[in-house]
């Protein structure tokens, strides 16, 4: 079962004091799991008569509720950590203490209300989370913070929190112990796409490398009647319009090369690929990969060019925040004298989706041109349909020996471009800032983009559940 696929589950610890009203942590617990069942999330917490209310206070309850956690390791996405009252800072920390489940923590509180602030109905937990958060500092437990500092468990601001919290668990379970597929080696000229497996297992994520010729020779032996070729066959009829001067025969190699890819991918457990693009499968059998790539990443299994294994990685990491397709494409060229647009391209494997409008698949142009479009179908053109967008790049900086990435927001714009392939132009506040960053700490020129905003979920869960180094355009972290 995929990332995308299973129903997040957290992890709840209820805190309490015992001078505060009891009713006011049993109360609490019961309105928060029936809000999280509401909105679809999975709950792992102690039995409600484990302790005396049902939320964690002594080193007991601690010990009771880590036990578990311990017992639930596989099962965790996250921990939600939720302040009914003031609450006791030594009995929550030490859950997590106890338990080092290795998973994001949400920090949450009640507000008061302003018309019961007598002894039996105030909370305090304004004050609490500060001294609950102070011990996460003390002992090196690293959290995320709701957007207001307490919110009641109701409010829509607590349901936007759970969903962004949820995602960035989505990017970090995802991408920790994440499989990329290295299909081929990278284009000699393409030294910009040079990474570190070591570097990158560091993460969490293993490189499972193939050569390009065993893929093909996968695909040279399938059956050109095989039931998943014809299957294949048919999503590609009703995947784009495919123009009249490509033959039939040219589509079936296609479909061939595609479920050939789709099998070992398979076969190797890959959440994504890399694949040698440029120029060696056009001459040695005669279509580009581009489809197999976008149709993979249609499906939710992002593909990149160029052999850019880092890359990859980077849609892996924009689908897993999103639930959407990502796309690969170059920063290739300034937009008149508008130094806040720049045209951003590939051949291209865009999937339809990250497109947003309907298709063409044809020849590549530029490769079509030098080996013979007959030889170099399989290229997705279109222009990318206007809206928000998120791009982000890691790469790892073999220099320092870490990862590092950037991470930002902007917009596609409905603005004309007459380039060929798959084309978007973008529109990012302070562009000059960020190529300048670009360039000075040495990242590829290739980006990972989605559609919609998700920047602060990526800075979130690389910079600080990841530990990348991360450069947030345009954002704020703490």
């Amino acid at each position: 079962m995929g990332a995308l696929d299973r129903q997040v589950t957290f992890g709840v610890v209820v805190g309490t004091r015992g001078f505060f009203n009891p009713k006011l942590a049993v109360d609490g617990r019961r309105n928060l799991l029936a809000r999280l069942d509401k909105l679809g999330y999975r709950s792992v917490i102690v039995d409600e008569k484990a302790t005396a209310t049902g939320a964690i206070e002594s080193r007991a309850d601690a010990k009771a509720c880590a036990d578990l956690f311990i017992a639930n390791r596989g099962r965790l996405d996250g921990i939600l950590v939720s302040l009914p009252n003031f609450s006791d800072e030594q009995g929550v920390v030490q859950v997590l203490d106890i338990a080092r489940p290795d998973v994001p923590v949400l920090v949450h509180a009640f507000d008061d209300d302003l018309n019961k602030l007598d002894v039996a109905h105030r909370r305090d937990a304004f004050c609490g989370k500060l001294s609950v958060c102070n011990n996460f500092y003390q002992y090196g437990i690293t959290w995320s913070d709701t957007t207001h500092h307490t919110c009641a468990v109701e409010s829509p601001e607590f349901a936007e929190d759970l969903d962004a919290f949820a995602r960035t668990c989505r990017v970090v379970r995802g991408l920790r112990g994440a499989r990329i597929g290295q299909i081929g080696t990278r284009p000699g000229a393409f030294q910009t796409v040079r990474f570190s497996e070591k570097i990158l297992q560091d993460s969490g994520i293993t490189v499972v490398p193939v050569d390009l010729s065993e893929i093909l020779a996968r695909a040279e032996g399938i059956e050109d009647n095989a039931k998943e070729v014809q299957a294949k066959q048919l999503i590609i009829g009703a995947y784009g319009t495919i123009p009249s001067r490509v033959p039939g025969s040219t589509v079936l190699r296609s479909a061939k090369l595609s479920v050939a890819i789709d099998r070992w991918m398979e076969e190797n457990d890959c959440a994504a690929s890399a694949i040698q693009c440029w120029d060696s499968v056009q001459k040695s059998y005669g279509c580009a990969t581009c489809l197999s790539m976008s149709l993979m990443g249609e499906e939710g299994k992002p593909s990149a060019c160029e052999v850019d294994v880092a890359g990859a990685v980077s849609m892996l990491a924009l689908r897993l925040a999103s639930g959407s397709a990502a796309g690969l494409l170059d920063w290739n060229n300034n937009y008149g004298s508008d130094r806040d647009m720049c045209i951003a391209n590939h051949c291209s494997n865009f999937p339809k989706s990250f497109i947003g409008r309907d298709v063409e698949i044809s020849e590549l142009d530029v490769l079509g041109e030098s080996l013979g479009r007959d030889r170099c179908f399989g290229a997705l053109k279109g222009k990318v349909k206007a809206g928000p967008m998120t791009f982000f790049r890691l790469d790892t900086d073999d220099r320092a020996g870490l990862t590092h990435a950037y991470v930002g927001q902007g917009d596609f714009t409905d603005d004309p471009c007459t380039m060929d392939g798959g084309i978007s132009v973008c529109r990012v506040k302070n562009l000059r800032a960020l190529m300048g960053h670009i360039c000075r700490r040495g990242f590829a020129h290739h980006v990972g983009m989605v559609r919609g905003s998700y920047g602060k979920i990526l800075n979130e869960a690389t910079s600080r559940y990841l530990k990348w180094n991360v450069y947030w355009h345009g954002g704020q972290a703490d």
